[in-house]
């Protein structure tokens, strides 16, 4: 019998439908961390899209498929804080009125972790084995830091990575305008919070943006190419892959 633990990726919706790559490297940084990983394919969209529009009948009934989904993994990881914040904070909110729900969501958020946080906290690694000859500064994303404690460790990870160098910018802790639904919602304030998140990237003089939550990455690599910046933009994890080769997110082929 196995005594590899058993996790159950969740790749979420943008992953899935903009940017397959990510999950293909996160189960290969889950499998060298000594998992043994699966995709349930009844997985759907986390809910917090209807959750933060007030849609909250909607809203359960997507918890309730992801936790039937989930709840027979020994952890259940996600490579975007935003989603893995909806599963760990928000579902017993969802649940706050049902019992018998509250107590199955409360289970399954207690084993679910943001994808980088999981391979140093939970499975000990703080080494990878790829190279990516580039500098790059990291964006913290308000879910990550905020709701799932996410902070050194992408740090600690990609200083281990062969030839990159890490270029901080001047404030990690201001959002970057995306936001979810405030980006649709309130679209020129999102883009002057996007326009001072550009600066600072471009300020740090690093190549390659790196993050944790394709969201963000996708609202900024798109006002950087309108705008005609160079920096190339990637999650994490494909860094830490090794799949630092492939076309970055607005490359031609990705």
């Amino acid at each position: 019998m196995s005594t590899r633990p058993r996790v159950g990726l969740f790749v979420t919706c943008l992953a899935d439908l903009v940017r397959p790559q990510i999950g293909f490297a996160s189960v290969k940084l889950l499998e060298q961390a000594g998992c043994d990983v699966e995709v349930p394919p009844t997985q759907t969209c986390c809910g917090q899209p209807a959750w933060n529009a007030g849609a909250d009948k909607d809203a359960l009934e997507i918890a309730r498929q992801v936790i039937a989904a989930f709840e027979g993994f020994d952890y259940v990881v996600v490579p975007s804080g935003s989603c893995g914040g909806m599963i760990k904070r928000h579902y017993p909110e969802v649940f706050e009125k049902d019992a018998v729900w509250l107590a199955r969501a409360r289970a399954l958020a207690a084993k679910t972790h943001e994808l980088l946080s999981f391979l140093v906290k939970v499975r000990g690694v703080t080494t990878v084995p790829a190279r990516f000859a580039k500098s790059v500064c990291y964006h913290d994303s308000c879910s990550s830091r905020r709701e799932m404690g996410v902070i050194e460790e992408p740090r600690t990870l990609l200083a281990s990575v062969e030839g990159l160098t890490i270029k901080e910018l001047s404030d990690t802790q201001i959002c970057c305008g995306f936001g979810g639904l405030f980006s649709v919602k309130y679209p020129e304030i999102s883009e002057r919070m996007a326009d001072d998140k550009v600066a600072d990237i471009v300020g740090s003089e690093a190549q390659t943006l790196v993050g944790g939550d394709l969201g963000c990455l996708l609202h900024l690599a798109g006002r950087m190419k309108r705008e005609g910046k160079t920096v190339e933009v990637r999650h994490a994890a494909e860094v830490l892959a090794d799949m630092g080769n492939e076309p970055a997110l607005g490359e031609p082929g990705q």
